[in-house]
């Protein structure tokens, strides 16, 4: 179904790149919410699920909050707070710094490593629903993407 069905427009796109902004828009709010029915019975959310993963990437080395929240997808998440969340659940832990007394590194559990793993398995059956989609498509796709980023941000 193309997108002028998906949000019932009745009339054209002003152009392609008013049709390609409020594709991106929709398609990002379908992917969040994918990504929510995802995570939903693992008990974390997508913002949670970046973290561990940037904390998976550093380990068995320890992160600071600011490299997590310097390498987190959605910048407007208060990575503080996250961290608390994951913590209270036994996903990461918070040591003192080794190099600075006064700062705190997180760590990610052996627990986090594990939730992480379920979660990659569900999220891998999940992504097999696009094997349909060529690697050519996809990956021109990517370069539309970044060359659309790189071209707003200029």
């Amino acid at each position: 179904m193309g997108l002028e069905e998906e949000i019932k427009q009745g009339k054209s796109f002003e152009n392609e790149y008013e049709k390609l902004v409020v594709n991106l828009i929709y398609t990002n709010s379908w992917l969040s919410e994918q990504q929510q029915n995802t995570f939903r019975p693992f008990g974390i959310t997508s913002p949670q699920y970046n973290v561990l993963r940037i904390l998976r990437g550093q380990y068995p080395e320890p992160c600071t909050v600011n490299t997590i929240i310097d390498r987190m997808l959605d910048r407007m998440s208060n990575a503080s707070r996250i961290v608390d969340r994951l913590e209270a659940k036994g996903l990461v832990e918070r040591k003192v710094c080794k190099t600075d007394r006064r700062a705190k590194d997180v760590v990610i559990t052996k627990q986090g490593l594990d939730l992480l793993d379920d979660v990659n398995n569900a999220t891998a059956q999940w992504m097999k629903k696009f094997q349909g989609i060529s690697i050519a498509d996809i990956a021109a796709a990517n370069e539309t993407i970044d060359a659309f980023r790189e071209a707003g941000s200029v």
